[in-house]
């Protein structure tokens, strides 16, 4: 970007790691997508996810979590994230959320989508179209001088006043050296984060994670999993992004995203 040059060199080496590996991961999660069709099981989602980092000479980025070992989050339907990738079929209807992360020359990015499998009504393609706008508009927002909130708000907005509701649990976050860092982004206008002022060159995980009904969340038996209390459909869409004084760079785009509008 044009004004990457007023950044410190470990910065610069930073970004550009970054910016290689997004590219990376942007293709393992449009493989992941591709292999989504009903019948399939989630341990063969995540192979495709191991297969394609191994190709890509990057390595999973969620095993650096304490306890995960696996490549990728996978859930479905009332399934918000953090599902592990074991004992699960794709059925037709499905929303699948696909959540996976690279780590590549040392830096992490991160990535997920919520897609539909087989046939799905309009009522649900239009949720899952209301998710990639409030992730579009969020991004917009990341700019140097900018606060979270005014980022979280932005995605917010997109949700609600289709009628849906931001998940108030968990969060977008900072990303780097390491894959979970501050600032918390959440994903509805928290006044802590008024405090939380973008710089340039800052990279971060922009997620929308909302419900069609109640956002409340509840971890599964799996010690993992968090589902809806109501068991209401669920949306996360998130992109690697860096600020830069001339707009945002989205370091996890792809050109199959970008017919799809986001």
């Amino acid at each position: 970007m044009t004004s990457s040059h007023m950044l410190k060199q470990s910065d610069n080496e930073r970004i550009s790691a970054m910016r290689e590996g997004g590219k990376i991961l942007a293709r393992v999660r449009e493989e992941i997508v591709r292999t989504i069709q009903p019948g399939v099981s989630f341990e063969e989602l995540e192979q495709t996810a191991q297969l394609w980092l191994k190709k890509l000479r990057a390595e999973p980025s969620f095993p650096t979590v304490e306890g995960y070992q696996w490549a990728t989050c996978i859930t479905k339907n009332e399934g918000c994230c953090h599902g592990i990738p074991k004992n699960g079929v794709v059925n037709n209807g499905d929303i699948m959320t696909i959540d996976t992360g690279a780590l590549y020359k040392g830096y992490h990015t991160d990535t997920s989508i919520t897609v539909c499998a087989g046939t799905c009504t309009k009522e649900v393609l239009r949720f899952l179209e209301v998710g990639r706008q409030a992730l579009k508009a969020a991004i917009a927002r990341v700019l140097p001088g900018n606060t979270i909130y005014v980022v979280s708000q932005a995605m917010q907005d997109v949700i609600e006043k289709a009628g849906y509701r931001s998940v108030y649990q968990l969060t977008g976050h900072g990303i780097g050296k390491t894959l979970h860092m501050l600032p918390n982004i959440p994903c509805y206008a928290d006044e802590r984060s008024k405090k939380d002022i973008i710089q340039e060159g800052q990279t971060l995980a922009i997620e929308p994670m909302y419900a069609w009904g109640n956002p409340t969340l509840a971890l599964g038996k799996d010690g993992w999993t968090y589902e809806t209390v109501d068991k209401s459909l669920t949306g996360m869409f998130e992109h690697t992004v860096v600020a830069w004084n001339d707009g945002p760079e989205v370091l996890t785009d792809s050109p199959l995203e970008k017919g799809q509008g986001i």
